[in-house]
């Protein structure tokens, strides 16, 4: 059953026949059977088997009493099928003085006569002029009429028509008007025929892994349609670059040629995947020695995530900066409060590992290290000054200076005994504490507020002035027996 599409193309034939060739009537069809033909032996694509090659003629049994003859020049540029084997054909008419079914190669082009002119039959003619409604053909002394929207796959427009006079062009007839003695033809099915044969034979020879050329037809948001020789093959969007890519026109054009890789062949749903960055160098090959260990290099941020920063240092090459190597002066709840999308940063390189695309980064490691020469700063036993940054249940952690922090174990906060450290030391407070040890491979520091205390104590009597002697208060009664002090 004809579908709603090809129903609908049909009616937009018949309507613009209709206002581009007037009062001219369509008339009958043609019979099914060719006329004279034995009953039977109508049109379409049947088998036959080779009974004789001679001269020009291929001569074929087409079962019973039936016999047909093709020419040999329908196989031109193919071999001549031998005697015995079973080929595909057309029967185009019937030749009564031979008795001999005319018979064509199933899409092959036709000598036109009006014995063998049928709807779907692939003839050529010589575009003779135009009108507004299409071009005027002769076929063999046959008068066509092609529509202007049977020219090409693609819109023609009135003006241009003028380009194809004295053209040949190889077209399948569409309608035959056998009272008129003309016909309607259309390049466009002829041109639809071709690319749908070698889109078969190309979707059946094509192979996963293959290099193929092809020229961008479409661009969507998702990607670029690609025309590879008859067949649309999909470029997605992620197999454009091994850089990040927003949008596909940044790197493909309609109308550019490409070569790209055949990734995926879906013969079924006659889906292809396409792929561009798999033809090119892969920028992972040369990173260690680009970026190796310790290296200071620069990128852009490209993508911000709860635990770290994504930073790009070439198409193709992004590395993690984590939350923990984002600044050594606090700490932060989200690579945004350091970072922004888009933004240009100074990385330190922590390490590479090619084979599997990872990439460690530093911002804070790019500056100044505030732990080297820790021990020096803070020496053991030392009494230092420092703020309060935060509490745990286990201790406090105070800042000494921007991006080092010790911690005070909470058996280190009082001598007596500490429920939680909030209740010896607030956030933000300022105390004294001792240093009891540094590790500065590590990152740690010891601290202790109760021997800091006690130390301080210790050294009190020698920092204390002396106490000025209290006023001698006068007695307002003497002392019992008599005696005054």
């Amino acid at each position: 059953m004809a579908s709603e599409h090809d129903r609908h193309g049909d009616d937009e034939l018949q309507r613009e026949l209709e206002e581009a060739l007037g009062s001219m009537n369509l008339g009958s069809l043609m019979e099914v059977d060719a006329p004279g033909a034995p009953a039977g032996t109508g049109q379409g694509v049947r088998k036959g088997k080779v009974i004789a090659v001679h001269g020009k003629d291929i001569f074929v049994d087409m079962g019973g009493k039936s016999q047909g003859v093709i020419t040999v020049d329908q196989f031109a540029g193919k071999t001549l099928p031998a005697v015995g084997e079973w080929i595909e054909v057309t029967v185009e008419g019937y030749d009564s003085a031979e008795g001999m079914l005319i018979l064509s190669r199933q899409g092959a082009v036709q000598a036109a006569t009006w014995q063998t002119m049928a709807e779907g039959a692939l003839v050529e003619g010589r575009v003779t002029g135009h009108n507004k409604g299409g071009l005027e053909l002769d076929i063999s002394g046959i008068r066509a009429f092609m529509p202007i929207s049977q020219i090409d796959l693609e819109r023609i427009e009135s003006d241009q028509l003028g380009q194809f006079v004295n053209q040949r062009m190889r077209c399948e007839v569409v309608d035959v008007r056998r009272d008129e003695r003309s016909v309607v033809v259309s390049r466009r099915n002829a041109l639809q025929r071709e690319r749908e044969e070698a889109s078969a034979e190309l979707m059946e020879s094509l192979e996963e892994g293959e290099l193929v050329r092809g020229t961008v037809k479409t661009i969507m948001p998702y990607g670029a349609f690609l025309d590879i020789g008859g067949v649309d093959g999909l470029l997605h969007i992620g197999d454009m670059s091994h850089g990040r890519v927003g949008d596909p026109r940044e790197v493909v054009t309609e109308g550019q040629e490409l070569e790209v890789k055949v990734l995926k062949i879906d013969r079924e749903t006659r889906r292809i995947s396409l792929g561009l960055k798999q033809v090119m160098p892969d920028p992972w090959d040369s990173a260690s020695g680009k970026y190796p260990p310790d290296a200071v290099v620069s990128g852009r941020v490209v993508k911000l995530m709860d635990f770290g920063a994504f930073v790009e240092l070439e198409p193709g090459v992004q590395g993690l900066v984590p939350i923990s190597e984002m600044t050594f002066e606090r700490r932060i709840g989200h690579p945004r409060e350091i970072v922004s999308e888009g933004e240009v940063v100074r990385v330190r390189v922590l390490n590479v590992d090619p084979a599997a695309g990872r990439m460690s980064l530093s911002i804070k490691r790019v500056g100044d290290d505030p732990w080297t020469g820790a021990s020096i700063r803070w020496p053991v036993d030392s009494i230092v000054e420092g703020t309060v940054k935060r509490t745990a249940d286990f201790g406090a952690f105070v800042e000494l200076t921007p991006g080092v922090e010790g911690l005070i174990h909470i058996s280190e906060l009082s001598d007596t005994r500490v429920r939680q450290a909030s209740d010896v030391v607030k956030v933000g407070q300022n105390v004294r504490v001792k240093v009891l040890e540094v590790d500065e491979d590590r990152r740690r520091i010891g601290l202790s507020l109760k021997q800091a205390a006690a130390a301080d104590w210790a050294a009190r009597p020698e920092d204390l002035e002396p106490t000025a002697p209290r006023p001698e208060k006068k007695r307002k009664k003497p002392l019992k027996g008599g005696l005054e002090w």
